[in-house]
């Protein structure tokens, strides 16, 4: 909910070593969350995220997903995008349940579904959006605007 702290967690970054929101403080955070990056549109808010980042003062993009992080850092170093953290979900799954993401049905259940959360250097919700449809990518606009 907009104004609420934003849970903590503790995911797994790029060298399979837990970070959650405490390695990031006093910076504002973009939490890009997505099923896997071996969708389309998920690869897709990935490049454009990664595109956005750099233009963005005192911010940190985390994409957090459930793929591993070798797909991960293998894909991001592929695409030659480095202003964006990759994170993943796949030691961690309750992240899912406590962010309201988890896809419970389905061929993508126990997946998270996509959205995305903007918050500030003191982990408060500035933006919440859950993406209605899982093939649509999220409002970047949005996102970014109260980042402004």
């Amino acid at each position: 909910m907009v104004g609420d702290r934003a849970p903590s967690f503790t995911l797994v970054d790029k060298d399979l070593s837990p970070v959650g929101l405490d390695h990031f403080v006093r910076q504002r955070k973009v939490l890009n969350i997505f099923p896997s990056l071996d969708t389309d549109v998920c690869a897709a808010s990935i490049r454009k995220f990664n595109e956005l980042a750099g233009g963005l003062d005192n911010t940190v993009v985390l994409c957090i997903s459930s793929d591993l992080p070798f797909a991960q850092s293998r894909f991001c170093g592929a695409e030659g995008l480095d202003n964006v953290v990759t994170m993943s979900t796949f030691r961690n799954p309750e992240f899912n349940e406590t962010y309201g993401v988890l896809i419970n049905t389905g061929p993508l259940a126990g997946l998270a579904t996509r959205a995305v959360v903007v918050l500030d250097s003191d982990d408060r919700v500035l933006h919440s959006e859950l993406v209605d449809e899982i093939t649509e990518e999220p409002n970047y606009d949005a996102a970014l605007a109260v980042l402004k």
